[in-house]
């Protein structure tokens, strides 16, 4: 482990949210919900303020919905997340070659390859300035932990929460680890607390003074081994720019149980094509299939075909998603449907088989992602889902508060406005339509292309 606190990690403070908190005035300050809003979604991220209620992501969202009832509920809209999330990452690289995210509101940075920091006052002005940069360009704000390795860095920026920053002085590694509970360190999840619980060990100190041969015995070899070293705050662990990418997959949950065999093969259809787009979207192929059933009853089965060569074909991947569907009973019905690729090539074997009659390519090249399941059960619910833009022919830019009963109620507002006025329309008002979200921040004379870089996300007009 290196002797001064120059790995980084940066973690976005409530990403998904406080980006919409960013882009509509009226819900700032507010507890904001963004998830799955059908009745088996489950909460992706929650504000600060939701928290105060006990909202947290991964919850039900009908949980969330008890625990805090007058929160704002919103479907994601991953592609702008996406945009903004290009933009924290650009200026992470401007630091050093080495930025290793680990999603798209969080990474680790090793500063020092970069030459941006070499000792502690360095590596707390490169921290300072990267946070003032995240600001200045998205109107976020993130929170960034400084020390000698990985881990003491995710957890001073976890202790940096929300929009702080915290320098793990060296030397002081161990007292600070002491007292925190064991789950604090990587690797320990529930079932290895509880674990190590019964066995009266509770906090890092206490892992610690337990021995490596004790947690060895309890833990296994591996496991025990690199506890232990975690516990004496060893992390050895380097910064790795590019992680290989193992194996591309969709899924979709549905709010009620397929029965309909034909309705499923359709699905299943439908995925391998979000597959494949995914798919060529990175430039790659693969050889093994993999379909993922999850039935009535919460069984889930997997299956998988492995081709003769590496493929990006829609046609090739829906046969064999196809062939894999046959040998699974979906009788009772079925919760969630899913299609992968692994084996991962940059190249792609032509011909491995024939291809079915009539593709037409063009249709499946044009065709646009689809939306989440639980906005696909009305056309017009999809259209209007809640949290997403709009824009009105006499009002101007606005977002989807809520829709039903043939009416969708906008508030129009802009993330450079004040809080706006609210107005119901027809589902069908032809002066109403989809929008792209607006940049959170507004370009300013003297911005770097950096900021103003990064496609809807970036700063605009």
């Amino acid at each position: 482990m290196r002797s001064s606190p120059t790995i980084l990690h940066l973690d976005m403070d409530a990403f998904y949210a406080a980006v919409e908190q960013a882009s509509k005035p009226s819900l700032r300050g507010k507890a904001v919900v963004v998830g799955g809003l059908g009745p088996r979604g489950v909460v992706a991220t929650a504000s600060y303020e939701a928290r105060v209620f006990g909202v947290h992501s991964a919850m039900p969202m009908g949980q969330a919905r008890r625990l805090a009832p007058h929160a704002a509920y919103l479907v994601p809209r991953f592609a702008f997340y996406r945009s903004i999330s290009e933009q924290v990452m650009g200026l992470l690289r401007d630091l050093s070659p080495l930025v290793e995210p680990l999603s798209l509101d969080e990474a680790f940075v090793d500063l020092e390859a970069g030459g941006a920091a070499w000792d502690e006052e360095s590596a707390r002005l490169a921290g300072t300035k990267l946070r003032a940069d995240i600001r200045a360009v998205t109107g976020l704000t993130g929170s960034v932990g400084l020390a000698a390795s990985k881990m003491l860095a995710k957890i001073a920026s976890e202790q940096a929460k929300p929009d702080g920053l915290v320098l793990i002085e060296p030397g002081t590694e161990r007292a600070l680890l002491g007292p925190l509970p064991v789950r604090t360190l990587p690797g320990v999840g529930p079932a290895t607390g509880d674990h190590l619980r019964r066995a009266g060990i509770h906090t890092v100190e206490e892992l610690a003074e337990a021995g490596e041969d004790e947690l060895v015995r309890l833990l296994g070899k591996a496991h025990g081994h690199a506890l232990y070293a975690m516990a004496l705050a060893r992390d050895e662990r380097s910064v790795v720019a590019e992680r290989e990418t193992k194996s591309v997959s969709v899924e979709d949950t549905y709010d009620v149980d397929i029965h309909d065999r034909v309705r499923v093969g359709t699905e299943v259809r439908r995925l391998a094509d979000r597959c494949v787009r995914r798919l060529r979207g990175a430039g790659l192929s693969g050889r093994t299939i993999v379909l993922k059933v999850r039935r009535y009853d919460f069984s889930t089965l997997t299956r998988s075909e492995t081709l003769r060569g590496p493929t990006d074909d829609p046609a090739v991947i829906r046969e064999a998603a196809a062939r894999l569907l046959e040998s699974v009973d979906t009788t009772g019905g079925v919760r969630l449907l899913g299609v992968g690729v692994s084996g991962l090539a940059a190249y792609t074997q032509e011909d491995l088989f024939a291809q079915a009659a009539g593709v037409d390519e063009d249709v499946f090249a044009e065709e646009p992602e689809a939306a989440p399941a639980q906005e696909r059960q009305a056309p017009a619910e999809r259209r209007w889902s809640a949290g997403h833009d709009v824009r009105h022919a006499a009002h101007g830019h606005g977002w989807v508060q809520g829709s039903g009963l043939g009416r969708v109620t906008v508030r129009f507002e802009t993330p450079d406005s004040g809080p706006g006025r609210v107005k119901t329309f027809r589902i069908d008002d032809p002066d109403l339509e989809p929008a792209e979200p607006l940049p959170l921040v507004a370009r300013r004379p003297g911005r770097s292309e950096r900021a103003e870089a990064g496609g809807v996300g970036s700063a605009g007009p």
